[in-house]
């Protein structure tokens, strides 16, 4: 690799962490760096049309940018890796502009530097890839998100796309060769290196069908009939689901979920304040969360089954969903509209980005995540009870669903307040924790 390049991941951190955990993540692995080689001959042929697709802290961004990409188009289903990318962006930009510059004025033909640049897109669609000659990928370990992901490379990218799809050796299968396989007619495998390997795909089939994902179902559950008050015997009982390929458990009802729901029958009656006044004219929150209607929160909303329960259980609610994952806003937002219910969709993480003041919410219903990628982490489990004991007002209620064996129940007394085991079956537990501040 180029010393420029060199020069610019040796100045990356694994934001918000900084690297100096022993058992934390790195901010630029074997992979990244098996899929920046690979990259850089293809670059330096044609500087344009590069995609990055599932950067984990900017290390292939910003390695391509300095190995002579010019204005990449990137994608990170992950807010918090958009937040990774912007920070050590700003740290390394002096470096990655130095090495640029110093490359143009020792080209066999000196010339001015071109213009760099980065451009974030949010949203997974035919914009990101149009034009695309080159794309990077960090493998997801899902294949219903690399199904979503190389149907879309192979239908909207330039024909003579290559795609280079990156991962540690032990997460790979064979299936991820089959997915490739699929959209593209040709499909191979680089030599492993430091438990790394590159799946390379090139020529896009031209005889695809459609798109995959986003994929619909209609659950007809006795929980989702009983948290809803549907009657069984309505034609229009159930509930639809859509999920895009990275949303977690697609279009089914998870097990942690459904047990969830199987306590609806104890959720708290939400009824309006008292005295409503409406919301102060110099509020910075939206006209109508302050208006004293109950304000229900699904925290982690994943495809949007708990916020689409939540507003047809609550129909005077405020409802809210968020998660950090673009797959599962995109999948909760279309859940919503396919139940003809309303509720904000926002992306933030682990709550940061609600758009309701500290101690406002009436319910809280969290199923939070334990992994992270293929690592089991419970980092932002963690966040996630912080943020529903500042949103929650006095005497609010986390209503929260999680594998027993990972025992939340103290965390969320000292997050939230005191919080009651409400039932347990082999697998999950619910807990109910009664917002309460703490007093001397």
């Amino acid at each position: 690799m180029s010393p420029e390049a060199e020069a610019v991941l040796a100045g990356l951190l694994p934001f918000p962490e900084d690297g100096s955990r022993a058992d934390g993540p790195v901010a630029v692995d074997a992979t990244d760096r098996l899929l920046l080689d690979e990259a850089a001959p293809l670059i330096a042929q044609d500087p344009d049309g590069v995609v990055v697709i599932g950067d984990r802290f900017g290390a292939l961004s910003l390695g391509a940018l300095a190995l002579g990409a010019r204005d990449i188009r990137v994608h990170q289903d992950l807010i918090t890796a958009e937040a990774a990318l912007s920070a050590n962006s700003a740290r390394v930009s002096e470096v990655l502009w130095d090495g640029h510059a110093r490359a143009a004025a020792n080209a066999p033909v000196p010339h001015e530097p071109a213009p760099i640049g980065l451009t974030v897109r949010d949203t997974f669609d035919s914009h990101l890839l149009e034009g695309a000659r080159l794309v990077l990928l960090q493998l997801p370990t899902s294949l219903a998100e690399l199904t979503e992901i190389a149907e879309h490379v192979a239908r909207y990218a330039d024909p003579a796309v290559t795609l280079l799809a990156g991962g540690r050796v032990k997460h790979m299968t064979h299936a991820m060769n089959d997915v490739l396989g699929a959209s593209f007619a040709q499909v191979s495998a680089s030599l492993a290196r430091q438990k790394s390997r590159l799946l390379i795909a090139r020529e896009p089939r031209s005889d695809v069908g459609p798109l995959t994902y986003p994929v619909t179902a209609r659950l007809t559950d006795r929980e989702i009939l009983a948290a809803t008050g549907a009657p069984e015997e309505s034609p229009d009982a159930g509930l639809t689901v859509v999920a895009h390929g990275a949303a977690f458990a697609g279009a089914t009802l998870d097990l942690g979920t459904r047990f969830l729901l199987a306590q609806a029958g104890r959720w708290p009656e939400l009824t309006d304040a008292p005295g409503t006044q409406g919301t102060p004219a110099d509020s910075p929150f939206g006209p109508d969360y302050l208006d004293g209607r109950p304000v229900a929160v699904d925290l982690g909303c994943g495809t949007g089954i708990l916020a689409t329960v939540l507003a047809l259980r609550y129909p005077r609610a405020h409802v809210i969903a968020t998660d950090r994952s673009a797959a599962a806003c995109a999948s909760t937002a279309a859940t919503l509209a396919a139940n003809g219910v309303r509720a904000a969709v926002v992306r933030g993480d682990a709550g940061d980005l609600l758009p309701v003041p500290d101690g406002s919410a009436d319910l809280v219903l969290l199923n939070p995540p334990f992994h992270d990628r293929a690592a089991l982490s419970t980092d932002a489990a963690h966040r996630m009870f912080a943020a529903a004991g500042s949103v929650l007002r006095e005497g609010g209620e986390l209503w929260t669903v999680f594998n027993t064996g990972l025992h939340y129940r103290g965390a969320l007394q000292r997050a939230v307040g005191p919080t009651e085991h409400v039932a347990q079956n082999p697998k999950f537990t619910v807990t109910r924790s009664l917002r309460k501040a703490l007093t001397d």
